[in-house]
């Protein structure tokens, strides 16, 4: 006898499911027997593949993937996956019956009987090219961003650097003259050094320049944070009023971080051109950087991190306006003066690394912000760069 106060679970005919599956176009549902062939076949699957039930039941489902997929053995690693497992998910280029192609999403699920015995594999598919196609744009655009923050960086320092080479420039020519009219050989390899110091200063500073300006899809490697602050620093100095000083503080022995050399290079220099602006006069910036444990009091991070802090001297933020700094777009620069993308980028660069940003600010008593890298698993210690 069931309690008064037992629910009923209504038990919902077998043609009941079969209409539910049948009535789903968005999917392609079907299942496979333990082999790997079509057993029965939806209306979705009709509409994303092409192949009505007569034509396809019965078939292998690898006619669903390209020859190469073929080749490799794609469709029946899968089939193993399953089968062993239980379950199989695989994102990839399937084939329509027309022959093109669509960007799927698929899952495989094994099916048992009452004793546990498999009985076949449910398969469920879904075209998601529209999707993929998006999130493509969608990273050409950021690249694209990227980019453009680099030449606003570059427009950024070309005051400095053209001051610096203009510098150089002349003590060579100035060198090269008194070379040339001096009878003295001592003095004639003074001006020849100057001459050779000079160029190489010169060669240095264009090599940062290549380097920070060349074009490159994302390389993620193991890299030392000091070799990189060095090449930072060398580029940023051309930026800075004379009145601002810089102060460097940067621990020993640094552990290797797992980062695009690049984006973090154009970070921190976007840290730091925010600084400078913040300064109305006469001020400081310090740079410190440091390892730090974490347990969660930052986006709930946890480990060991390399802590890059920028603080300055300035006015600080609002505190109305903290919360919007990260936001694209949004800036309180004056028309012309500033795009609105460089704390934004360094938002996401912070959150794709795994890492994070956090920001501390005093109206009036000036901005620190704190960038959070994690470690590098495979090193401990950081290794010049060959």
């Amino acid at each position: 006898m069931v309690s008064a106060d037992c629910p009923v679970t209504p038990v919902i005919p077998a043609s009941r499911y079969e209409q539910l599956v049948q009535s789903v176009v968005d999917y392609a549902i079907y299942m496979l027997d333990p082999a790997g062939h079509v057993v029965s076949w939806n209306a979705g699957a009709e509409r994303i593949k092409g192949y009505t039930a007569d034509e396809v039941v019965g078939r292998h489902f690898s006619i669903f993937f390209p020859p190469q997929d073929c080749a490799d053995g794609r469709p029946e690693q899968l089939l193993r996956q399953a089968l062993e497992s239980g379950r199989a998910q695989d994102e990839g280029w399937r084939v329509r019956k027309d022959g093109t192609q669509f960007w799927a999403l698929a899952a495989l699920d094994v099916i048992r009987d009452d004793e546990g015995q498999v009985v076949g594999l449910a398969k469920v598919t879904r075209d998601v090219t529209d999707r993929r196609e998006a999130a493509l744009q969608l990273d050409n655009v950021r690249a694209q961003l990227f980019e453009a923050q680099k030449l606003e960086a570059l427009g950024q320092l070309t005051g400095g650097l053209a001051h610096d080479f203009n510098n150089l420039l002349t003590i060579i020519i100035s060198s090269a003259r008194m070379a040339l009219t001096s009878d003295d050989p001592e003095r004639s390899r003074r001006m020849l050094q100057n001459i050779l110091e000079a160029g190489q200063r010169g060669t240095d500073l264009t090599r940062q320049l290549l380097s920070f300006a060349r074009h490159r899809t994302l390389d993620v490697a193991s890299i030392d944070p000091s070799s990189l602050l060095d090449a930072t620093r060398g580029l940023l100095e051309h930026a800075l009023p004379d009145a601002i000083r810089l102060e460097v503080q940067v621990q020993p022995d640094l552990p290797l971080i797992e980062v695009d050399a690049g984006q973090l290079q154009m970070v921190l220099l976007n840290l730091l051109f925010n600084a400078r602006d913040a300064i109305a006069g006469p001020g400081r910036i310090g740079l410190t950087v440091g390892v730090v444990g974490l347990s969660g009091e930052v986006e709930g991070l946890h480990g060991r991190f390399v802590c890059f802090q920028v603080q300055d001297s300035g006015e600080g933020i609002a505190a109305d306006v903290l919360p919007r700094i990260f936001e694209p777009f949004f800036t309180t620069k004056a028309f012309g003066k500033g795009t609105g993308l460089g704390l934004s980028q360094v938002y996401g660069f912070a959150r794709q690394s795994g890492g994070a940003i956090s920001v501390h600010s005093v109206a009036g008593e000036g901005t620190c912000m704190q960038l959070y890298l994690p470690i590098s698993h495979g090193h401990t210690h950081s290794l010049a760069h060959r």
